[in-house]
């Protein structure tokens, strides 16, 4: 199955690139990547991956990846219900909560973390 990542982690965009088609976000907020999969879904897309997968919650890392189909079909509500519910998830953990400046060396784990979820899925 062809499949598309949605990402604003540049390990991921990075290791993707040229093997799966990307749309990467760069700078962008963890819940634009989130609201970019909803437009995706409302295009007809699928959820491969959960957006909430990992233990580490939104506001706890800046970076997300998510992969969805490459083909478009009907609206899938099942996909359409999970992004909407990981919407609501993550503006609950992060609404009124200054984004934390992490150092540079923390951002580069947050980055293999999220890579190797993607990976491993």
């Amino acid at each position: 199955m062809s499949e598309i990542l949605i990402t604003n982690n540049p390990a991921a965009a990075s290791s993707y690139a040229g093997r799966l088609e990307t749309i990467y976000l760069e700078d962008a907020a963890y819940l634009t990547v989130l609201y970019q999969t909803r437009d995706k879904i409302h295009e007809g897309h699928r959820l491969v991956t959960h957006p909430l997968s990992g233990s580490i919650k939104p506001g706890q890392t800046p970076y997300k990846s998510i992969l969805i189909t490459k083909a478009k079909g009907d609206l899938d509500v099942d996909s359409l219900k999970i992004i909407e519910d990981s919407i609501v998830t993550a503006r609950k953990l992060t609404e009124g909560k200054k984004e934390p400046v992490w150092p540079e060396k923390t951002l580069e784990d947050f980055q293999l973390i999220d890579l190797d979820l993607i990976t491993r899925r």
